[in-house]
């Protein structure tokens, strides 16, 4: 797959695409079937398949001082849609300029003129140019004058929920990560470097990897059962702690603490990646380290029993 940064003065290879068209945070089960309707377009075609997505997320920009909210970062969005067989993902700026345009602008500049596509999905719900007074039945009607079809992904979702980006972001925040498993179709994995932490861990016992949770929407603060992936591609089994450490005075932002059972190797500045897959417990403030101490080898073992039926 192609990552292509931009839409201007873009070569013939990089344009004439198929297209699924919208913010696909997370490339959940929803955004996966307006890519299928993508990919139908394209094998019609015989054209490329692409995503076009936007970085940073438009709400970035309209709500800066809103709570963190991604739910994927570029490179997680990048193997998702890989492995959905996505041919060339579109990263497009989300700038002034990009903010200012009409949605007729939008259409004729960025998606004609500049990406050349052949078709464009969408989503029921998709909006876009400036206002978001865009809407799929515009798209429609655009394509006609510009030269590309359209077509429209339904709501897809088990009795009245739809699968959408918000009920990933209150699934995880309400601590039922299983719900948002169901809805993106795999665990919700946050992925960052290992940082150089204080070993408090290590020296009672269960060491961790720590990793900051920068614009990830924040999961309910507790104790997870986790599924890690090292950059070696070996997935290791564990329990994590997101929290901001109340035990440790200064610790004031969200962190994700892992400890990854039976590994002992230094991964510090290595990225890697979690699932939450099983919320255990609440975020605790403990009256000592003894007892800390205790209540983690007790979420160590539910964890195993979990992950690790077998131990």
């Amino acid at each position: 797959m192609r990552i292509v940064h931009g839409w201007k003065g873009l070569s013939q290879a990089d344009r004439g695409a198929a297209v699924a068209f919208g913010n696909f945070d997370g490339v959940h089960r929803g955004h996966q079937r307006v890519i299928a309707q993508a990919a139908k377009a394209a094998q019609a075609l015989k054209a490329p398949l692409g995503v076009i997505s936007f970085d940073p997320h438009p709400r970035q920009i309209f709500q800066p001082d809103a709570p963190t909210f991604r739910i994927m970062k570029t490179d997680q969005q990048a193997r998702a849609l890989a492995a959905l067989g996505v041919d060339v993902f579109y990263v497009l700026p989300f700038d002034r300029e990009m903010a200012a345009l009409t949605d007729h602008e939008f259409a004729a500049q960025v998606l004609a003129q500049g990406l050349g596509v052949r078709h464009v999905a969408v989503g029921f719900d998709v909006s876009f140019g400036k206002g978001r007074t865009g809407s799929p039945a515009l798209m429609a009607q655009y394509g006609e004058t510009l030269g590309f079809t359209v077509s429209v992904a339904e709501a897809l979702g088990q009795g009245e929920t739809k699968f959408s980006s918000t009920g990933v972001r209150d699934a995880l925040r309400d601590g039922h990560p299983e719900q948002a498993t169901a809805i993106l179709g795999r665990p919700f994995a946050i992925e960052g470097a290992v940082e150089r932490g204080r070993q408090l861990g290590r020296t009672l016992g269960f060491p961790t990897a720590n990793v900051a949770l920068t614009d990830y929407v924040i999961p309910k603060l507790g104790a997870y059962a986790t599924r890690t992936r090292l950059p070696d591609g070996r997935e290791i089994a564990g329990v994590a702690n997101v929290g901001v450490n109340p035990t440790v005075a200064g610790e004031i932002a969200p962190l994700l603490e892992v400890w990854l059972f039976d590994f002992d190797e230094d991964i510090y500045d290595q990225v890697i990646e979690t699932d939450l897959v099983a919320f255990l417990r609440p975020e605790e403030k403990f009256d000592s380290l003894e007892i800390m101490t205790d209540q983690v080898m007790a979420d160590a073992a539910q964890a195993r029993a979990l992950l690790l039926p077998e131990f």
